[in-house]
């Protein structure tokens, strides 16, 4: 009895502290004023906002009831001002608190994770007694084939494996211990227990901040080396994101109605007008860590240093309205944050990918159905398949992820965009061409030879041209959005290629119908807004084989990772109670080739002009099995499992799983199809 006192006295008062912290905040960082009593400056304006997510998950792909997922308190202040002589200054700065790091740390901060054992279907390290070993596993660190940090030409196979090694670094098990690590990808799979034939690949991932544990840990672009303290308040840092938006503009009247505008500091450009989904809006990286692919772009863009110029030229014979904008990116590279591992919001599950690899690099460490038994000779009797995968521990600087190339700043690495934008002499069509060059925003692996299990990290240069069109179908009641996209340079990972990549175009377009309809089952007095998104991506130069599996069993696929022609589908239908006091919204989106679906129902209450309550679910799930996402993973590419680059018997080709690729075709729902929640939201203006 006492004990529970204590963890529930102890609870009680995490749960303080992280609930009384943006509330101090808030009372005694900035006095506590009402809207009446705010500043009042010539020709100048101030908003405050406070905001707090809560949200709540049911259980992950292991049946583990995660619980707590986000408390984020959000104190968010906005001032515009004129400057004088036609100039005029806007400012959002906006600073988070996540309390989920304190009070469900055991998920998400210093004690999460814990000691694993690794995937091994052939049962090596069972039979030859490995202390912790079942007939299906080997213990991270202890498996009983292991290769020394000598092994001749980096790559592995026989000659030598050692039995028994029970070190990573040097022999040093305490510089890369069994604990905090999960394995990749359980948060929504289970492919590391599978111990049918060959069986899938696994990998271990520490998931603890960086300051609890460096291992994984590295700058993959604001993301991947962060603290505790930097996961609790991610806005506070380097690059000064507690700054949403911090620039001055100015108009000039020309001659003949034109004008010349300047827009200069910190900001979002924005090019294009889809949900949940981009094709045009990549100019600003979007930030998926705050939560997922869900709060509204304008929330999660990441805003840039931005020289942004608008020449408004007019009407011509043929158009009612003509501009021409040019957008230079000063500011350093930056891509889209994915998500650190060990956080509640990984796009991609790419985060904890990423981690895995760089700790393996670094530290070395234990890897899961790496190499069926018998292409290491390895025939240890009717207790042990031979052709069932061996957990192999490896030393560090063998494979994984070795650098991670973020562009300096330069002017070559800086970012160069042009706008035209004109609407139809009758006001009934607005149009747009567009052009961009710069960096992906997403990054691309090169693998290292001879060891195809090696990568660097890159950033690779590409170009973007793409328009958008937007008119009224009057007959329909209807607003139809067009937007396409085609990319030059993209890199895809594609185990054909002897690099592990390939280089492609990629066309990207949406179709948006918006319609405020009047259905009367839902609001016979109001009419109800209705807006469905139809997106289509195509990777030209896609490629991709079936191939015998190496083991047995199914083909398995080869070639570029993804989907060649993808298809997503997306609806919004929104109505109004209450004099508009009462919004609920109804969110729908499926990826077609994923088979993976998600719905969003929600409802949003103002409560008063100063204060609104929103409440509401996210719910995945998919309507097809997880094979479809299974793809060769370069295990099987000739050099990479054999001494001289000789291919081995059984690992010549067609060796593969659900993991490690599988992510890249399941998408930004598929991957996330286990992260169901339940949220609520309340928003004060002070």
């Amino acid at each position: 009895m006492t004990q529970k006192r204590h963890e529930k006295s102890a609870l009680v008062t995490r749960w303080l502290r992280a609930s009384l912290v943006p509330l101090l905040l808030t009372s005694f960082g900035i006095p506590a004023v009402h809207a009446d009593e705010l500043p009042t400056l010539n020709d100048s304006e101030t908003k405050i906002y406070y905001e707090n997510d809560t949200r709540m998950r049911g259980k992950d792909a292991t049946g583990n009831r995660v619980g707590l997922s986000k408390f984020r308190n959000t104190l968010k202040v906005e001032h515009k001002r004129e400057l004088g002589d036609g100039w005029s200054f806007k400012g959002i700065f906006r600073g988070t608190y996540d309390g989920v790091y304190d009070l469900n740390d055991e998920e998400y901060g210093k004690n999460a994770g814990g000691a694993i054992n690794m995937a091994e279907s052939s049962g090596v390290s069972n039979f030859f007694g490995v202390p912790g070993a079942t007939a299906t596993t080997a213990p991270y660190g202890g498996s009983a084939i292991a290769i020394p940090a000598n092994a001749p030409g980096g790559s592995f196979g026989l000659p030598p494996f050692y039995l028994g090694f029970t070190g990573q670094q040097d022999s040093t098990p305490a510089s890369n211990p069994n604990q905090g690590l999960q394995h990749v990808g359980q948060r929504w799979n289970t492919a590391y227990q599978d111990a049918n034939g060959f069986g899938q690949l696994d990998l271990a991932v520490p998931v603890r901040p960086c300051d609890v544990d460096r291992r994984g840990c590295a700058d993959f672009g604001g993301y991947g080396a962060l603290t505790s303290n930097q996961l609790k308040a991610p806005e506070f840092n380097g690059r000064l994101d507690f700054i949403r938006e911090f620039y001055a503009q100015k108009t000039w009247d020309l001659d003949s109605g034109k004008q010349f505008n300047v827009k200069v500091g910190k900001q979002q450009v924005v090019w294009g007008r889809s949900d949940l989904f981009r094709v045009l809006d990549v100019i600003n990286p979007m930030d998926y860590s705050r939560n997922s692919i869900y709060d509204e772009f304008e929330d999660i863009r990441i805003p840039m240093w931005i020289l942004q110029t608008n020449y408004r030229m007019g009407a011509s014979d043929s158009l009612s309205e003509r501009n021409l904008q040019v957008v230079w990116n000063f500011d350093q590279f930056r891509p889209n944050n994915l998500g650190q591992c060990g956080t509640s919001n990984v796009a991609l599950d790419a985060g904890c990918f990423f981690r895995a690899i760089k700790s393996l690099w670094d530290y070395g460490g234990t890897i899961g159905n790496l190499a069926p038994a018998a292409a290491l000779g390895l025939f240890p009797g009717p207790s042990a398949s031979p052709i069932g995968g061996v957990a192999v521990t490896l030393p560090n600087h063998f494979a994984g992820l070795r650098n991670v190339d973020l562009p300096d700043w330069k002017f070559k690495n800086t970012q160069i965009g042009t706008r035209f934008e004109g609407v139809s002499k009758d006001g009934t069509i607005a149009f747009s061409l567009n052009a961009l060059a710069g960096r992906s925003q997403m990054p691309s692996l090169h693998a290292i030879r001879p060891a195809a299990l090696a990568f660097d990290m890159v950033y690779p240069r590409i170009s973007v041209l793409g328009g958008s069109m937007d008119f009224n179908i009057e007959a329909l009641n209807t607003t139809v959005r067009l937007e396409g996209a085609l990319s030059h340079g993209e890199e895809f990972v594609d185990t054909l290629e002897s690099g592990m990549y390939s280089r492609h175009k990629v066309w990207r377009s949406v179709i948006g119908l918006d319609r405020a309809s009047q259905i009367d089952w839902i609001n016979p007095e109001r009419t109800t807004l209705v807006s469905a998104q139809f997106f289509w991506q195509h990777i030209n130069g896609f490629q991709e084989t079936s191939v015998p599996s190496a083991v047995g069993g199914s083909p398995v696929k080869e070639g570029t990772v993804g989907v060649k022609d993808n298809h997503l589908f997306t609806l919004v239908i929104s109505a109004q109670y209450m004099q508009d006091r009462l919004n609920p919204k109804f969110i729908f989106a499926r990826d077609i080739e994923a088979r993976a679906n998600v719905i969003e129902p929600n409802v949003t209450f103002l409560y008063s002009d100063k204060l609104k309550f929103k409440v509401g679910a996210n719910y995945k799930w998919q309507t097809g099995n997880m094979d479809r996402y299974v793809m060769a993973d370069g295990r099987g590419t000739t050099g990479t499992l054999a001494p001289n680059g000789t291919p081995l018997p059984y690992v010549d080709s067609g060796i593969g799983g659900l993991e490690a690729l599988g992510r890249f075709k399941a998408g930004s729902i598929g991957t996330a199809h286990k992260e169901d929640e339940i949220f609520f939201n309340m928003q004060y203006q002070f």
